[in-house]
């Protein structure tokens, strides 16, 4: 009998797992990886089931399906074997990387071989994705080639009885890779221990670099935070922290039971909790309410701690890219950062991979952006075909379709950085490359602007494959759909979706986010939206905030007293030519300018993200009711109305007036339209007082809610949708 198994089955220990079952059971047969899947030749079907399939597998592996063919095996064959790989069939099946598992944090931390020894894993943890360079999963085709394996591990990976048994990138002290200790100069730094040594600069104030899985961090202590902030030119926007161990977390924030189980998770993702003690965090994370929190995963980063020892239980850790660039791969493009100090290791990375972010609203998960940990992964629509799409302008991926499956590539970055066009080239053809699929389809962003139009023209040139353009808000409402056709939605349905962010070119020319869409993946219409703003200056308007306030104020015919008079008649000039943005992002900047919060933007977001402890402790007033006029919600007359009343109930009061008027549009169309769900999707729907008015606002009117879930709610779901849509369109 001949088993073939799919899914998630290699550089898991499934064939070692295969081979424990089948010489247990005393069978004969053998057992070796073929494209993606792996192939069981085995001489008693009924006993392998018995023995393997009904038992345990590897606890990384995940089967999606078993084929089973009836097919002799030779008499003459003796025992059981696993024999080498073959080429095959492409899918992504490979695991995600995950973190190092207990067993192998006993062995570094022991007196064994294995010691204090940084690259220590096995067969149930450590790096895949990021060191893989082909299929089938062998050492060959990732970056362990460069190692040959001692002895010792040699002995170790024959051994049926051991951890490491056929455990791909197995390695020592011996023969394995070794961190060493640079300076700003990068020339070498002698240390017996280069952790250690690490660890002591690190207290003693520095700021460092740490190579690890898929990429670099930059790390200080939190005391050195505000000079990190000069140095690296981010005054603003938040970073992360590394905590030592869960039981740490509680001094830095304050994490529900769906948190924490994130955080302790092997995908080892940053989760923004509440804040705890704000003398300790808000360095770190300046006028927000919460703190992105994440525990070590790598064995150099546990090591870290250790060396430490007691000097620091947490270390603000932020991926290391220069200024507009993709997350440093090499040595010398870490060089070019000026840190006091580096730990590098001689290993190659294969595949970039930035660490995973995440929050959770009433236990369901937000991705704000889905990488490390959580790449490879697919969503099942039922949609044949191979099809790609490459995002739209910021927080890139890519995605490809390959039978009934869509494959997101790993975050990339902004289109608008150096080299990031290039990052996703890149990833979007490994991709390709892994599932062994031509694009007959490849989707880009409405917006001639995009960086990435000319990667994704080429591929539909390259390919024979359609370019299909794919309006921007249509792509996150497709998004949403993708990440709920598990979900009692399917790919033939419409829903009406609120989609709510920063901006996205509209088929009329002007820059949409606060729409109400009535969507599938053939098509959608319009049904209502917010009130067009005029951006005056374009892109000035995004950072300088006192222009959209100025654009509100002269559509109410007030004064505005924040430019002079010079300055003010040239706005005046620029009202009737600007382009118009119906933006809830744009709304929710205006109020964050207006109430005091933010003035000037620095970083994508941080205007909406600072407003959101103001609408998280406002209530309901009077006099901030909102109206729409033929599908248009009108928003700026509700900025003539804020006087002396509490900015947390204005914030509160202005948002949920035009939540209410969303979501009644999107009720009423629903309604007439016969559509059963009703969903929000769009950057603006991290905001957890949106998601929260939205739910009580559309609760119990007859339709099924949907949120997301798998997918990113904001513009790193965007290649999904775009991909869907594009595969709908040649299926």
């Amino acid at each position: 009998m001949r088993f073939v198994f799919r899914g998630v089955v290699q550089g898991v220990g499934f064939r070692p797992a295969v081979c424990k079952a089948a010489v247990s059971a005393g069978l004969r047969g053998s057992v070796w990886n073929e494209g993606s899947d792996v192939i069981v030749d085995v001489d008693d079907g009924a006993g392998f089931e018995e023995a393997f399939c009904a038992g345990k597998i590897p606890p990384l592996a995940r089967i999606d399906s078993v084929e089973k063919i009836e097919y002799p095996v030779d008499k003459g064959i003796a025992g059981f074997s696993i024999l080498g790989s073959a080429d095959g069939r492409g899918a992504a099946s490979i695991p995600p990387d995950t973190a190092v598992c207990g067993d192998c944090l006993k062995d570094m931390f022991g007196g064994g071989s294995r010691g204090g020894y940084a690259f220590t894993t096995c067969t149930n943890c450590g790096p895949r994705f990021t060191l893989l360079s082909g299929m089938p999963y062998d050492r060959s085709r990732t970056s362990m080639s460069d190692f040959a394996a001692c002895p010792a591990c040699a002995g170790e990976y024959s051994d049926p009885g051991d951890r490491r048994f056929h455990h791909q990138t197995i390695c020592c002290p011996v023969c394995g890779p070794k961190y060493g200790l640079f300076g700003k100069d990068g020339k070498p730094i002698p240390a017996a221990d280069p952790i250690a040594a690490f660890a002591r600069l690190l207290s003693e104030g520095g700021i460092g670099v740490i190579k690890g899985w898929g990429g670099m961090h930059i790390c200080c202590t939190l005391p050195n935070t505000h000079r990190m902030r000069e140095w690296y030119g981010r005054m603003q926007k938040p970073f992360a922290i590394m905590v030592r161990s869960a039981d740490a977390v509680g001094r830095y924030g304050i994490p529900t039971d769906d948190e924490s189980a994130h955080l302790a998770s092997p995908q080892r993702p940053i989760v923004l909790i509440k804040k705890n003690d704000r003398k300790l965090t808000d360095g770190v994370s300046p006028g927000l309410d919460n703190i992105g929190v994440f525990l070590p995963y790598s064995g150099a980063q546990h090591l870290l701690f250790r060396a430490l020892d007691g000097a620091a239980d947490a270390l603000v850790m932020t991926s290391a890219n220069p200024p507009g660039e993709p997350m440093a791969l090499t040595d010398s493009d870490a060089l070019r950062l000026g840190a006091d100090m580096y730990l590098f290791h001689d290993q190659r990375i294969t595949n970039r991979a930035d660490d995973s972010v995440l929050r959770v609203f009433d236990g369901r998960t937000s991705f704000i952006r889905r990488s490390r940990g959580h790449v490879p992964s697919f969503m099942p629509i039922g949609l044949k075909g191979c099809a790609a799409g490459v995002g739209a302008q910021e927080n890139l991926t890519g995605s490809v379709a390959f039978e009934g499956r869509i494959h997101p590539t790993q975050h990339i970055g902004d289109g608008d950085g150096i080299g990031v066009p290039e990052y996703l080239e890149a990833a979007v053809r490994s991709q390709m490359k892994l599932l062994g699929c031509i694009p007959q389809a490849v989707a880009a962003d409405l917006h001639p602007g995009c960086s990435n139009r000319r990667f994704a023209k080429g591929l539909a040139e390259e390919s024979g494959a359609e370019f299909v353009e794919v309006q921007h808000h249509w792509a996150h409402a497709a998004s949403l759909i993708v990440d709920n056709i598990r979900n009692g939605v399917s790919e033939q349905d419409d829903v009406l979706c609120l989609a709510l962010d920063g901006n996205g070119r509209g088929d009329d020319g002007n820059s949409w986010g606060g729409e109400v869409l009535l969507a599938g993946l053939g098509s959608y219409k319009r049904v209502a939206h917010l009130e067009y703003v005029p951006l005056l200056g374009s892109e000035k308007a995004l950072h300088d905030l006192r222009r959209l306030r100025f654009a509100i104020d002269a559509m109410n015919s007030e004064e505005n007293r924040s430019f002079t008079d010079a300055e003010s008649a040239i706005l005046m000039k620029m009202m009737g030519g600007s382009v118009g943005s119906s933006s809830m992002g744009r709304l929710m900047d205006t109020l964050a300018y207006s109430l005091g919060v933010c003035g000037v933007r620095t970083y994508d977001g941080e205007p909406a993200m600072k407003l959101e402890p103001l609408l998280a402790a406002g209530r309901l007033i009077p006099g901030f009711e909102a109206r729409t006029s033929d599908g248009t919600v009108m928003t700026a007359e509700l900025f003539s109305r804020i006087g002396d009343q509490r900015p947390a109930d204005i914030a509160y009061s202005v948002v949920h007036n035009v939540m209410k008027e969303l979501v009644d549009r999107a009720v009423e169309a629903a309604d007439s339209e016969g559509v059963r769900s009703i969903g929000i999707t769009g950057g603006a729907s991290y905001n957890s007082s949106v998601c929260r008015m939205f739910s009580e606002l559309a609760s119990g009117r007859g339709h099924e809610l949907i949120f997301h879930r798998n997918v990113p709610n904001g513009d790193g779901g965007i290649s999904a949708g775009q991909t869907a849509v594009a595969l709908k369109r040649i299926s």
